[in-house]
């Protein structure tokens, strides 16, 4: 038996806006040892994210940076903050390690990613 996300067809994946975001603010969260909020421009806004990132990123390191973020997700409430959106990641089965996706080269905040 697989443990293997089922598989999806190319319209479920491009149903997801992926969009490249600079983080113009980040802080810890006041209520959650794991959590960072993170105020990001898209280019034509500007939103709060979410993310447990906090053992592996200072808000200092992240002020300034491109990441990538899903925009067309549902925001939901963590820890009484909003999200509005997620950003990507990539980590080891552990979680020891924990690194954000970046483009390689400087774009605009807005930017499609596909």
């Amino acid at each position: 038996m697989s443990d293997a996300p089922e598989q999806i067809v190319f319209d479920d994946f491009a149903k997801i806006d992926l969009r490249v975001a600079k983080v113009l603010e980040a802080k810890a969260h006041p209520d959650a040892d794991k959590l960072l909020v993170l105020q990001i421009d898209l280019g034509d806004e500007q939103r709060q994210l979410v993310a447990g990132i906090k053992a592996h990123y200072t808000p200092e390191s992240l002020v300034g940076k491109l990441i990538v973020v899903v925009k067309n997700l549902k925001p939901r409430k963590m820890r009484g903050e909003e999200s509005q959106g997620m950003l990507l990641a990539a980590s080891d089965d552990e979680k020891a390690q924990v690194v954000l996706v970046s483009p390689e080269m400087d774009i605009a905040p807005g930017a499609r990613v596909g």
